[in-house]
């Protein structure tokens, strides 16, 4: 029923917003008499920035067409390599041909946003790596008739993506799937899976939540499951096809995390007012396409999200030794043949600091020279993956660990300071993204 509202709600302000469109270039028209009064520009500014705040927002795209490589241009295309219900695999595909540069699997969060949310971690790893992703479905999007997915199938996916790559695809996991995919290599490790991936790249992970705990940490451990079971799960309306789908809505993923930092939101649009009614269009695009990316959001799977809860963040199964994979438990302590590399942001306030670092800890039977640590000064949530601190500096960690730890490959990848092709999003201060 909520959900029905929210959509009627959200129906109608996009109206609205189109109105308000219509309006701000009505006193911005040079025809018109009144746009030469002081007070138009500022009439049509606020309108426009009240337009841009209930705009209706689908899927971005990566609008990545290309790429630079040895100082020249190159094409890049879009591939889909595998399709499953609840996601599907999908390729950056350069166009140069002779390159044995190193396979990476990103794995994008599955956690309200869509994985566009990392087109800046592609586009700095695109110039000297072969770069895949995990392109999740808005679970509202998939029929009842699909079945369920949960973070078993999450591991399984993964499994299955590394198996249909091959051997020596290196794996990248951004926040929220540090835990899968630590979980998925743990197993692979332990059954000496030919495709095993070689390193494992973890960034801001819930690892082991006990550490350093913030306020997503709190609010997940302080509540009761039931409360989760009765309070967030809605079912998908009718005009979706995934009707009647059980689902943690994206609405309320976005909703929670704007009101934990509310007075830097609204400051972030009061400044971009600002910058409208001075004419610094640039000033104020940038922070436009920060938030058409914040609030494009996607539903997740009633029992993936519930069952996050659980074990990632109540129990810390992981971490407890009871991660229960389908009637195994998926150990670290197994894993003898992946590199380990874990990196925070020292401002991290989604995952705190020693969160994502316990997984080196847990891998009690790996080598020392092949665990990594890696402190992101100054860096944030966000700032981990995305802007200037990841291309120029926590990038290049990266790319040496998975090179220093790939088979096969050619001489180390060139440092590079890399300037965004894309506008690159202003991040507000203080604001995170999950």
């Amino acid at each position: 029923m909520l959900y029905t509202a929210h959509e009627m709600q959200k129906a109608w302000l996009a109206g609205l917003g189109m109105a308000a469109t219509q309006g701000s270039n009505w006193l911005l028209a040079a025809s018109n008499p009144w746009a030469w009064s002081p007070a138009a520009p500022v009439m049509a500014r606020a309108l426009e920035v009240f337009a841009h705040s209930v705009e209706v927002r689908g899927k971005p795209p990566f609008g990545l067409n290309a790429t630079i490589i040895d100082g020249a241009s190159v094409p890049v295309s879009e591939e889909i390599v595998l399709r499953k219900p609840f996601g599907q695999l999908k390729r950056f595909r350069r166009g140069v041909s002779g390159r044995k540069d190193p396979r990476i699997l990103i794995v994008a969060p599955m956690s309200g946003h869509y994985a566009t949310l990392l087109r800046g971690t592609v586009e700095r790893l695109l110039p000297d790596h072969e770069v895949y992703i995990t392109d999740w479905r808005d679970a509202r999007m998939v029929p009842v008739a699909e079945g369920r997915f949960d973070l078993n199938d999450y591991v399984d996916y993964l499994i299955e993506f590394l198996e249909l790559l091959g051997p020596d695809t290196h794996m990248l996991a951004v926040c929220q799937p540090s835990v899968p995919a630590l979980a998925a290599v743990a197993l692979m490790n332990e059954d000496d899976h030919p495709c095993t991936p070689p390193s494992l790249t973890m960034m801001g992970g819930p690892v082991d939540t006990r550490k350093a705990p913030t306020a997503v940490n709190e609010l997940a451990f302080k509540r009761p499951f039931a409360w989760f079971e009765q309070m967030v799960i809605q079912q998908v309306p009718e005009m979706y096809p995934g009707a009647g789908r059980s689902v943690y809505p994206g609405y309320l993923q976005l909703s929670g995390f704007m009101s934990m930092n509310l007075a830097n939101h609204m400051k972030s649009h009061w400044e971009m007012f600002k910058h409208l009614v001075a004419g610094d269009e640039e000033s104020a695009e940038a922070t436009k396409a920060f938030y058409d990316e914040y609030r494009a959001v996607c539903d997740m799977t009633a029992e993936f999200y519930l069952q996050t809860i659980d074990m990632v963040f109540q129990r810390q199964a992981l971490a407890t030794g009871s991660f229960d994979h389908r009637g195994r438990i998926a150990d670290p302590g197994k894993i003898t043949r992946t590199a380990l590399l874990a990196i925070e942001g020292e401002r991290d306030d989604i995952s705190g600091l020693g969160q994502t670092k316990a997984a080196l800890d847990l891998a009690v039977n790996l080598a020392d020279e092949k665990k990594q640590y890696h402190l992101a000064l100054g860096a944030g949530h966000y700032g981990i993956f995305n802007g200037s601190k990841w291309r120029n500096t926590i990038a290049p960690v990266v790319e040496a660990f998975v090179r220093t730890h790939d088979s096969g490959r050619v001489a180390p990848a060139p440092l590079r300071v890399v300037v965004p092709r894309h506008v690159e999003p202003e991040v507000p201060p203080g604001v995170e993204v999950a």
